[in-house]
């Protein structure tokens, strides 16, 4: 059997079969179709202006890595007119993060790129070990992404940058949706959903021109630009909510692969029907740009339990029981069009006559969204639409362990003196 010919060139001998569409590239024709899809997502969107000066979140990883060659090569190729950093955030995480910072020191050199380290022992006093060996691996990845997200920001200003481009893919994206439609959470499914955080008049944007590249064609594009990148999985990340949320993502993929942007396109679907005055956010073309950076991108929830996202059998029963239990709260139905000729997001109930007991019933049409409103933090004053932004919450209560953990050592160790001195003096009395 001839060997398949590329589906664009048709001279090169096929030796990829693209995960998007399954479409089969020589080498060169899946390069080039890979950058010219970034190329438009950034062009179609507008995220950079002649002269930005651009900081890469780079991790060491393929994402980040693909992110700092693919941009240098359109900002080449294409005359953008960028000046690239990479910036990267040191969470104290021996045996991985330091690995993976020795891999963003070869890039910048090897793509002749201003490199920024800026650690979590600098900004916060705290390391990620440190947080895990004070509050335990369940729960972890919630300090950790608000911390990052926090000292991308700081970081930026450091280096005097008001935009931060990070490697997020289609893949992550998709997860996030999924996390954000699995808690329920309308208003940050919107900000998520957006390609931008923030605009010209934040101190800090930031964007993700990999939006709508498969994370496996990222792989690809690495593997076959030989590029260098880091690729061990992060010591505590197995325990994190966000670990169900991929393996479901993976699963309808192997079903149907276009699956991972159908869940995109669904969550900007469904981004536009929660109000601006909620998200704070504003429609710039067919994409919400988000003006709260405080909330956005992925927020990993805590653990996830034991389950792992497996089920535990019993799943027709479980359907039965839920199919009744909604015939039954078919009176509190909420409209979601209401979302939209409401844009107050208020609560509006409508009154209606029950078929069956000829009783009248209200039924609740709408309800009560929280609104964004984006302010300074009393403490740090990073951007923070509560009085205390999250990072400072979350140290305030790490703090509060290390006074008391030395005053319980102290006191130990007093009562360990005192019966000390009483067991001496009774060896003497007897003496």
């Amino acid at each position: 059997m001839a060997p398949a010919l590329c589906a664009i060139c048709k001279t090169a001998r096929a030796l990829i079969v693209r995960p998007k569409d399954h479409q089969k590239l020589c080498k060169e024709c899946f390069i080039a179709v890979f950058e010219a899809e970034i190329h438009h997502t950034i062009t179609s969107t507008s995220l950079f202006a002649p002269g930005d000066r651009i900081a890469i979140g780079a991790s060491g990883g393929k994402d980040s890595t693909v992110l700092a060659s693919v941009l240098k090569t359109l900002n080449e190729r294409y005359n953008y007119g960028l000046e690239l950093v990479l910036l990267s955030i040191d969470e104290g995480i021996k045996g991985y993060r330091d690995d993976s910072l020795e891999t963003v020191k070869r890039n910048a050199v090897q793509y002749d790129m201003a490199l920024k380290i800026v650690g979590y022992d600098e900004l916060y006093g705290w390391t990620m070990d440190q947080v895990v060996e004070t509050i335990g691996k369940k729960g972890n990845c919630t300090y950790c992404g608000v911390f990052r997200r926090q000292a991308l920001d700081r970081g930026a200003k450091m280096l005097g940058i008001k935009h931060v481009v990070t490697g997020h893919n289609a893949d992550d994206v998709a997860e996030t949706i999924l996390m954000n439609l699995l808690r329920g959470d309308l208003p940050r499914l919107a900000r998520t959903t957006s390609i931008v955080t923030g605009d010209a008049t934040s101190d800090v944007r930031r964007s993700k021109p990999l939006k709508y590249a498969y994370e496996k064609e990222i792989v690809l594009y690495a593997h076959h630009k030989k590029l260098d990148y880091f690729s061990t999985e992060c010591l505590y990340s197995p325990e994190a909510f966000r670990g169900s949320a991929r393996s479901l993502i993976k699963n309808l993929e192997r079903v149907r692969p276009t699956a991972i942007l159908d869940v995109v396109r669904s969550g900007e679907d469904m981004a536009k029907l929660v109000p601006d005055e909620v998200t704070g956010g504003s429609h710039c073309k067919s994409q919400k740009v988000s003006l709260s950076s405080a909330d956005d991108e992925d927020e990993a929830a805590g653990g996830c339990g034991s389950t792992s996202g497996r089920n535990s059998g019993g799943e027709m029963a479980d359907m039965e029981k839920k199919l009744q239990q909604d015939e039954e709260a078919s009176s509190r139905e909420i409209d979601a069009s209401s979302l939209i000729s409401n844009p107050d997001g208020q609560r509006h109930d409508r009154i209606a006559n029950n078929a069956e007991t000829g009783k009248t019933v209200r039924k609740e049409v709408g309800r009560k969204l929280p609104r964004q409103t984006l302010g300074s933090c009393k403490k740090c004053g990073y951007m923070s639409s509560q009085d205390i932004c999250k990072a400072c919450t979350l140290l305030e209560g790490l703090n509060k362990n290390r006074p008391k953990m030395q005053i319980e050592v102290d006191v130990e160790d007093e009562e360990s003196s005192t019966l000390r001195r009483r067991m001496e003096g009774l060896a003497l009395a007897a003496g």
